[in-house]
This record gives structure tokens, C-alpha cells and sequence, in this order.
């Protein structure tokens, strides 16, 4: 299933069912597991793994070196998971010796056209990359994320899951779980009411969350006593505990 006109290292380790089409490169120290799809054009370079089921189109460039100046050609790795797709022009990089070493996507993640994980990222489950969204290095995204497109999100960033960035957004700081925002720089506008519901979310799991939103950014109370006020909620509610251990736990504050 390999095409004759594709390049694969001899070091590389492929699942006897993985196609790989024209013109594609795969080099040395990369494994790929069972019927995942290469198309045309790709480059897949290691040391990289990329599990079952994957999708990749034309142009993709996985695992390349990190861009980063600090880089000095030390083995690092990218770990991707399982039912991935990534569309065209789409870039995920190893990564740094300054980190873990490692940039790790999981599983069922749609990259749509020229999205970029950026080096010593951590990409959750489930979450849509739209056309141009950008990673800077160091970020972590949580599941079922959704970024807009163009969105650009500033190195060391976090984004909590079941969050929306509306398109365009410039990220900078943590964006914490459930919310929208959107904006240069991003700011908070609502509850992502209606992926929650998709997901499975109760009614009054739902609401339990807009409480704690109101509380955070519409009582105009600081982020140490609106934390004092939910504490009583998350310790009997799971989402309100996600919400307000994600805010105790940021690094570089939160949108607010």
C-alpha cells in the first residue's frame, strides 16, 4: 500500500495496512500504526509515533525539527494518538530539550488546513483546530477545545477543557474550562452552553456552570474571593471543581 514513488526510511517502522501516497517522505525513526492514511506530498520525519486510524493530506509536515533557536539537533519526539486528521499544510513539530522533550496530540482531533502545533505542546482529545490556528510553544489545550480560525495562542498558554475561541482570537492568557472568548486580546463572553449540551452535558450541570461563571467574571468580586465563593460549590459539584482547580493552578492568569 506503499506508492512506488513515495520515500520510505528503511529505519521506519509502518503497519503492514498503512498507505502512503506519491511523493511522500517518511524518514528514519518514525512508526505509524494500523490503516493510518498518508496522502501525496507529506513529510513525516522522527523521532515521531503516530497510532491507528490517522489521516493525513497532501503537504502535512509532521515532526519536524522544533522552531526553535535554542534547538541544537537533540533527540526529541512528538507522540500523536489514534483517529486523527490532519487537512492541508498542516505543521506539528518534536520538541525541546527546555521542556519534557516530547509534543504529545491524542486522539480523534480534526487539524483543519495549515493549523501549527508548535513544539512541547500537549494537545488533548476530540478538539477542532479550524483553517490557521496557531500553537505557540509550550501550550496546552484541553479536550473537546475548539479553536476558530486564525486564532493565535501565546506560548505557555493554557486553554481548559470544553473552551471556544471565537475566530480571530488572540490568546495570551488561560483561558479556563467551558468558556468562550474571543477578541485581541481574548476576552470572556459566555458559557460554551451549547457544546456542553452536545457532550452530554445535564441541565443542571449546565447551570451549575453559568453560576460559577457569573461569579467569576460578572460580580465584579477579585479572583481570590470569587475562588472563596465557589470552593463550597465544587466540593460537592465535579464541574465546578475542573473550573476552579484550572484557575488555582494558572500560570500566566486567566482572561478576565
Amino acid at each position: 500500500m506503499i506508492d512506488a514513488r513515495a520515500v520510505v526510511s528503511g529505519e521506519a517502522q509502518l503497519a503492514a495496512d498503512v498507505s502512503v501516497g506519491p511523493f511522500s517522505i517518511i524518514g528514519a525513526g518514525v512508526t505509524i500504526g494500523a490503516r493510518t492514511v498518508v496522502g501525496p506530498h507529506v513529510v513525516i520525519n522522527g523521532p515521531t509515533t503516530i497510532g491507528a486510524d490517522n489521516q493525513v493530506y497532501q503537504f502535512a509536515s509532521i515532526g519536524d525539527a522544533p522552531q526553535d533557536k535554542k534547538y541544537q539537533g537533540e533527540p526529541t519526539r512528538l507522540e500523536i494518538g489514534d483517529r486523527n486528521i490532519f487537512r492541508e499544510n498542516c505543521t506539528a513539530n518534536r520538541g525541546t530539550t527546555h521542556d519534557q522533550g516530547v509534543t504529545r496530540i491524542g486522539s480523534d482531533n480534526l487539524f483543519m488546513a495549515y493549523s501549527h502545533v508548535a513544539h512541547d505542546c500537549i494537545v488533548g482529545n476530540n478538539t477542532v483546530f479550524a483553517n490557521c490556528a496557531a500553537l505557540g510553544g509550550h501550550v496546552e489545550i484541553g479536550d473537546w477545545v475548539i479553536l476558530g480560525g486564525l486564532t493565535a495562542v501565546h506560548q505557555y498558554t493554557k486553554i481548559g477543557a470544553h473552551a471556544f475561541l471565537g475566530g480571530g482570537a488572540i490568546v495570551t492568557r488561560d483561558v479556563p474550562p467551558y468558556v468562550m472568548a474571543a477578541g485581541n486580546p481574548a476576552a470572556p463572553h459566555a458559557v460554551n452552553s451549547e457544546g456542553l449540551k452536545r457532550r452530554g452535558f445535564s441541565d443542571e450541570q449546565i447551570r451549575n456552570i453559568r453560576d460559577a461563571y457569573r461569579v467569576l467574571y460578572r460580580s465584579e468580586l477579585k479572583l481570590s474571593d470569587a475562588l472563596a465563593r465557589l470552593e463550597p460549590q465544587a466540593a460537592v459539584h465535579p464541574e465546578i471543581r475542573a473550573f476552579v482547580d484550572f484557575i488555582r493552578t494558572s500560570t500566566r492568569s486567566i482572561v478576565r
